[in-house]
């Protein structure tokens, strides 16, 4: 039989509280139920009360809080404000490291200038960005990372003002900023001036030493392009490489003094006309006295890990048409030649390259010196035989022609005096054809 429901067996109904129910008041007569006020009595004396001072509550509640606050005092009602979480401010160089961050991650486009208008590309990005290295250059444009207008291009194209140039992101190594010492640069530009053969207010040619870069690369830290920092002239304007010249190839070298100059001696070397000639110490004498080297080169890795220019074929990946006008001015016993050269082309190692072909390699070339048991007569140097001896253009603003000659650097002095070659003034390579 089921208990507690409404049979003789349930509980007194008014004994004991319902199921669910509250219990009833204090001091409520039982068996009755507590009227209405006398229960809201026993509710407001059952809530908390904030405790006083030391005192302490230790009874578990579901909220600690009052149910009603404190009455406000009279007056208008402030909005209610929220206080945002504190948090630790960002130090100065943290702030440098997210801002660094931004900008070697974000892509930047560029838009050419009139004055950088028919410059390169590679040169374009050596001014923009000092801190790229020669190979980094080479690497975001043969990746097509870098577009001009949208497309891919090569190092070696020209920029029109108002192309748009894109850069990928960029991670330049943070340069520390060195105050430039007074007492180097007037080293450094007594060392220019001691080697310059022509200078006025917009061209320099150089008589580049045998050893000495023209640009900076992996573990290279002295070179030309660094030391015209110290000439740098009160508009800030650096002067600026026109061409390039192998490390060990000594002679003549072209710099610009002003962006113009720089553009149009760029359009005068693209255009070929610049006359250059060289003269080299080769292995060997050739069977045809004066001649026409006319081939494709391409860049060929070599097995010890460095890249050579090879003979290749048209059509062949990277090959690219080089001509080279030759002529004999001396002999010595038929094992050695000086040889006058005049490039049409500018390929890399062009000279050196073609001698090589024709089975005549430059002495002490290191590259690409090529006879097996050869011995280096007594008394010559074992070093890179090799003088960039003349260059002839005109004068940027039209003010006639430059026409400079460099002397024998010092190894190839003692090797003409050694083998009796006299190098007065006359060059039978100069009325070759320019094609």
């Amino acid at each position: 039989m089921r208990t507690g429901g409404k049979g003789t067996g349930g509980p007194p109904r008014g004994n004991g509280p319902k199921r669910g129910g509250r219990p009833p008041a204090s001091g409520a007569p039982k068996g009755r139920r507590p009227s209405h006020d006398a229960r809201r009595s026993a509710r407001a004396a059952a809530r908390p009360r904030p405790a006083e001072e030391g005192v302490v509550h230790t009874e578990p509640t579901r909220d600690p809080k009052p149910h009603h606050p404190a009455p406000r005092s009279a007056g208008p009602r402030k909005p209610a404000t929220r206080k945002p979480p504190i948090a630790d401010a960002p130090t100065r160089a943290e702030v440098k490291a997210a801002t660094a961050q931004v900008l070697s991650t974000g892509v930047q486009q560029l838009v050419v200038t009139p004055d950088e208008n028919e410059m390169r590309i590679d040169r374009f990005l050596e001014a923009r960005f000092p801190q790229l290295s020669f190979s980094h250059i080479q690497r975001i444009v043969r990746k097509g990372e870098l577009r001009v207008d949208g497309k891919r291009a090569d190092s070696k194209d020209r920029l029109a003002a108002g192309q748009t140039v894109r850069i990928p992101p960029l991670k330049l190594e943070q340069q520390a900023e060195r105050p430039r010492s007074a007492r180097l640069d007037a080293d450094t530009i007594g060392f220019l001036r001691s080697i310059t053969l022509y200078e006025d207010e917009d061209v320099m040619v150089l008589n580049k030493p045998a050893g000495l870069a023209v640009q900076g690369g992996s573990g290279t830290t002295k070179h030309v392009d660094g030391m015209l920092a110290a000439l740098t002239g009160k508009d800030g304007q650096k002067p600026r490489l026109v061409h390039r010249l192998d490390k060990d190839t000594a002679g003549c070298l072209v710099i610009a003094k002003s962006r113009f100059a720089a553009a149009t001696l760029a359009k005068t070397f693209r255009s070929r006309s610049a006359r250059k000639v060289y003269w080299a110490l080769v292995a060997g004498v050739p069977r045809v006295r004066q001649g026409r080297i006319s081939t494709y080169l391409a860049r060929e890795e070599a097995y010890d890990g460095d890249q050579r220019m090879a003979v290749a074929q048209h059509g062949e990946e990277g090959a690219m048409h080089a001509v080279t006008y030759y002529a004999v001015v001396e002999t010595a016993a038929q094992k050695l030649a000086w040889l006058s050269l005049k490039p049409v082309t500018g390929r890399t190692h062009q000279l050196r390259a073609h001698t090589t072909h024709i089975g005549h390699p430059i002495v002490g070339d290191p590259k690409y010196f090529n006879i097996l048991n050869w011995e280096l007569p007594g008394g010559i140097q074992n070093k890179l035989h090799l003088l960039a001896r003349r260059i002839v253009l005109p004068h940027p603003r039209g003010k006639g022609t430059i026409d400079v000659s460099a002397p024998l650097p010092p190894h190839m002095r003692q090797s003409w005096n050694l083998l009796g070659f006299d190098d007065a003034p006359y060059d039978p390579i100069v009325e070759a054809p320019d094609e």
